[in-house]
């Protein structure tokens, strides 16, 4: 898998996590990565924000020594920057 592959999957899985609340981290990176989305859509998109954060939430109630600040999740390349992921899931979830 590219890292585009990668960060397109990821993309689609915050989709379709900032659009069902019922949702949960599955691991470390999404949680950290959902927490992040989560910031640099909030306010543009406010409730997909919410069910982003919830999804974090959630892992983190049970494994809190596994969040990382932003410019750790960055420096692991789970992100290539905050901008783009602000941009590449905005575009997303305007569903164009």
């Amino acid at each position: 898998m590219t890292a585009r592959d990668a960060e397109s999957a990821l993309l689609a899985r915050c989709s379709v996590v900032a659009r069902e609340a019922a949702q949960s981290a599955q691991d470390q990176r999404e949680a950290n990565v959902f927490r992040l989305a989560a910031m640099v859509v909030r306010s543009r998109f406010p409730r997909e924000s919410m069910c982003l954060m919830q999804a974090s939430d959630q892992y983190f109630a049970s494994h809190p020594d596994e969040k990382l600040a932003p410019a750790e999740v960055v420096r692991k390349g789970w992100v290539s920057s905050l901008p783009r992921l602000r941009d590449m899931l905005s575009h997303r979830l305007c569903g164009t």
